[in-house]
């Protein structure tokens, strides 16, 4: 991963609030446009953890502080112990520990994107379900006029799926950062808004919208697809257990209740 460093920046945090079913996390370090720190990955990791096991959040939002970058990387203070085999392998399977927790949480997931989105950061917004950014915002890897290390395969297997292997390779090969509205073309990003006020109007509206839809359908489409993209699908018996959690659970009945009633339904994840 590619990163950053300003010197007194501060060791940031990843913050959160939660309010009607979305949960807002912050990568707050705006000083070194939000350049994570191992506290902060681990901070990142076990949020995760948290905000699946609270009933109360349907869906989280990611954004980072400060509006002029989502992340920029990793803090390259963090490589200064990076000399061994060892240590090399120990990095990228401690931040793939965080990566694989984002990306496997069991809710819906948006990266709200302003300004710099650039090599963790990226990495990190790859994870994510969907991916909004304002019209400034600019994303990519450039490590290879930087650090010159390289993408694990899990990371680059996640940005083929998005973008196809010819982008990733023109995006590391230039090392250029991409547009937003060249991110959009190219598959990275979902939408593109305007300006920074325009996305967050943007996010919060889809936010509400899926926060107010059935959980347990929302899960099940994530560990699906999830099956799919391991292969798994082609296995016997692969995803039953997700058809059964949705067609024997108390959602699935009150659905089609709520339907024959001309009612909204009220969903409870169960």
């Amino acid at each position: 991963m590619s990163g950053t460093r300003v010197e007194g920046a501060g060791e940031g945090r990843v913050r959160h609030t939660i309010e009607d079913g979305v949960a807002h996390v912050v990568f707050d370090r705006a000083a070194a446009r939000n350049a994570f720190t191992f506290a902060m990955y681990e901070e990142l990791h076990d949020l995760c953890g948290a905000l699946e096991a609270d009933d109360a959040v349907r869906v989280v939002v990611l954004s980072g502080a400060g509006g002029k970058a989502f992340a920029a990387g990793t803090d390259i203070a963090a490589f200064r112990d990076v000399r061994t085999a060892d240590d090399a392998l120990a990095y990228e399977a401690r931040i793939e520990r965080v990566l694989g927790r984002l990306e496997s949480l069991a809710k819906p997931t948006i990266a709200m994107i302003a300004g710099a989105c650039t090599g963790g950061g990226a990495a990190i917004a790859a994870c994510c379900d969907l991916r909004i950014a304002e019209a400034g915002a600019r994303i990519g890897f450039p490590i290879a006029r930087t650090l010159g290390n390289c993408l694990s395969v899990r990371n680059l297997a996640r940005l083929d799926a998005l973008v196809g292997a010819a982008t990733v390779k023109e995006m590391i090969f230039t090392a250029r950062l991409l547009p937003a509205p060249e991110a959009l073309a190219k598959g990275f990003l979902g939408e593109v808004a305007p300006d920074v006020p325009a996305l967050e109007a943007r996010v919060s509206e889809l936010a509400a919208t899926i926060a107010d839809h059935a959980p347990l359908t929302l899960a099940a489409t994530k560990r699906g697809l999830a099956l799919a993209r391991a292969g798994s699908d082609a296995e016997p018996g692969a995803g039953d257990d997700l058809v059964v959690s949705c067609y024997t659970s108390a959602d699935f009945r009150e659905g089609m209740e709520a339907f024959l009633a001309k009612r909204p339904p009220r969903w409870r994840g169960r």
